[in-house]
């Protein structure tokens, strides 16, 4: 699922399609409903808090502007920071391992520690204190 929404946000850089409209494309044919529906509210998350997002990685990228960032690369923190900071049950351990596997699957060879450390930091910083439990 988190895949499938990295490839529809990921596409929001580079077209004028809705992303919430292209989640369907990619797994309304392989998922059932509740996948589908957690994919299509990510995206319309990410969407909404798309500013708030991009200004939280832009806090925490050091000696690196945020416009200077991999589309790849951008779009795995935007997806990693939307659940660190939205979806309330989702563990911080399971963010970071997820983020980072996709960052090393489609990134450069440096994209999984680099993505590691931005969100490690958001964790620590901008996680809800509820999640920190989980």
């Amino acid at each position: 699922m988190r895949e499938a929404v990295f490839k529809a946000i990921f596409q929001m850089d580079f077209t004028s399609n809705d992303p919430e409209e292209m989640i369907g494309e990619y797994i309304e044919d392989w998922f059932d409903g509740k996948l589908v529906s957690d994919a299509k509210r990510y995206v319309k998350g990410i969407k909404e808090n798309l500013e708030r997002i991009d200004e939280v990685i832009s806090s925490k990228l050091e000696n690196w502007k945020f416009e200077r960032l991999s589309s790849v690369d951008r779009n795995i923190l935007r997806l990693g920071t939307y659940e660190l900071l939205y979806e309330p049950d989702v563990p911080i351990e399971v963010t970071l391992d997820e983020m980072i596997e996709m960052a090393k699957k489609y990134g450069t060879e440096n994209s999984g520690k680099f993505v590691n450390g931005i969100l490690d930091r958001i964790s620590k910083e901008f996680t809800p204190i509820e999640k920190k439990d989980l």
